[in-house]
């Protein structure tokens, strides 16, 4: 079988599940959930021997310390998996529901419910975890899934995949609404780029590579999702103890993630005292630091920044940092240089708080928070499918309501239009 004939296939299987799904009840959805996070911790061994064979392709490929840690899978990170499909069991079941209902003169009852997108097709990288995350929140809203992950994962997916999938035939999801395609041959995606016929959105997750190679090419619907080069800018009316504890975890606690701080933005009045002290605790924890003239006065080991610093996604333990005059010359760097993803004001005036709300435009801007909690599990929707950075249909965490449209539906009793 060629390339292109087992992607039809299995595209072809989730497009006939996707029917099915759309009519199943609540229970038998939730059934098959709490289910599949049973079976992966039921088969930890399993998946764990899976990604240990990724692990040392990921070592020998000379893949970043960041990917590396996205790609890796212990016995914590497959319990939170487990248990995001155990939240997403809990939240409500949107298929079905009514938006609104209206009664014509001509009697005729028009409402709006929501119902499933159909077929959802997802090329991502090297996180494993998105497999879990993907078919869940795919089964709680009614619609298959066609999953494409990176060659750096591909053992891992396999395990991870056939553990949920089975686990969700077996609890009545019909057969075929969890596919994932296995070949890491790129012959694939350009099959999946054309599947109109099968698929109804196409969710790219990875770097910005990725994700452009799929808006640019795919004739499939394409939701944007991820790439984050995001900004925090220290006030210079802000808590500066504060501040340093946002900026240590935004940059450090996971760097190789879209919510992780790229560019930190420092008002001039508090640079000299505030930047010496930061700029030498977060190269204690390994991040080196590329800034501008000011910068490089005010610390040693700097690499001076250049445009490319202030436009690049690391996702490693780099930062590049950028004294500033004022809040509007802030935010024009951040129009300038960010990807809409999520943007922090650290400040206790109200007013610049508020005007930083307003007028940054972003998918999640915040105030005085690290932006590292751009994620659907800390939104509160139990998992993410992706973190939309474009504005039309859904925009941020990607949870369970984003992953419906809705129709029209009419009651009527013989009317006929005049």
């Amino acid at each position: 079988m060629s390339i292109k004939e087992e992607v039809v296939k299995k595209a072809k299987a989730a497009h006939k599940a996707a029917r099915k799904l759309a009519n199943l009840n609540t229970n038998l959805k939730n059934q098959a959930l709490l289910a599949m996070a049973d079976a992966l911790e039921e088969n930890v061994d399993k998946i764990f021997a899976a990604n240990k064979k990724d692990l040392e392709y990921g070592k020998d490929k000379g893949l970043s310390e960041a990917l590396m840690d996205r790609l890796l899978l212990t016995e914590e990170r497959i319990k939170k998996m487990a248990n995001g499909l155990r939240a997403v069991e809990q939240f409500d079941d949107p298929i079905g529901e009514v938006l609104e209902m209206k009664k014509r003169p001509n009697e005729l009852q028009i409402g709006k419910v929501q119902v499933p997108l159909g077929v959802i097709g997802m090329i991502y990288e090297a996180r494993p975890n998105v497999t879990v995350d993907a078919a869940g929140l795919c089964l709680k809203s009614g619609n298959a899934i066609l999953l494409r992950g990176g060659s750096e994962a591909i053992n891992s997916n396999k395990a991870v995949a056939e553990v949920i999938s089975k686990a969700a035939y077996e609890n009545g999801i019909p057969e075929g609404a969890i596919q994932l395609v296995e070949t890491t041959d790129r012959e694939a995606v350009q099959v999946i780029f054309g599947l109109n016929e099968y698929l109804d959105a196409l969710i790219p997750r990875g770097g910005p590579g990725l994700i452009q190679a799929v808006v640019n090419n795919s004739t499939v619907p394409v939701i944007e999702t991820g790439v984050g080069n995001c900004h925090t800018y220290i006030d210079n009316e802000a808590d500066v103890v504060m501040a340093k504890d946002i900026i240590i975890n935004a940059k450090t606690q996971r760097p190789g993630v879209c919510n992780a701080m790229e560019t930190l933005l420092v008002h001039k009045d508090i640079a000299e005292e505030f930047l010496p002290e930061v700029i030498k605790k977060l190269q204690e924890l390994d991040v080196e630091i590329r800034g501008d003239e000011i910068v490089q006065k005010l610390g040693t080991d700097i690499i001076s920044a250049t445009e490319e610093d202030w436009e690049t996604e690391y996702l490693d333990y780099i930062l590049a940092i950028k004294v500033i005059g004022s809040l509007e010359e802030a935010v024009d760097h951040i129009h300038k240089y960010n990807t809409k993803h999520s943007e922090a004001i650290i400040t206790e005036n109200y007013h610049k708080a508020r005007e930083f709300l307003n007028v940054v435009d972003a998918a999640a801007v915040y105030v005085n928070a690290s932006t590292r909690f751009t994620d659907g599990g800390e939104f509160g929707l139990g998992a993410e499918i992706g973190i939309s950075t474009q504005k039309l249909h859904a925009r941020g965490p990607m949870g369970i309501n984003e992953l419906t449209t809705t129709k029209f539906v009419i009651y009527g009793e013989g009317q006929i239009r005049e």
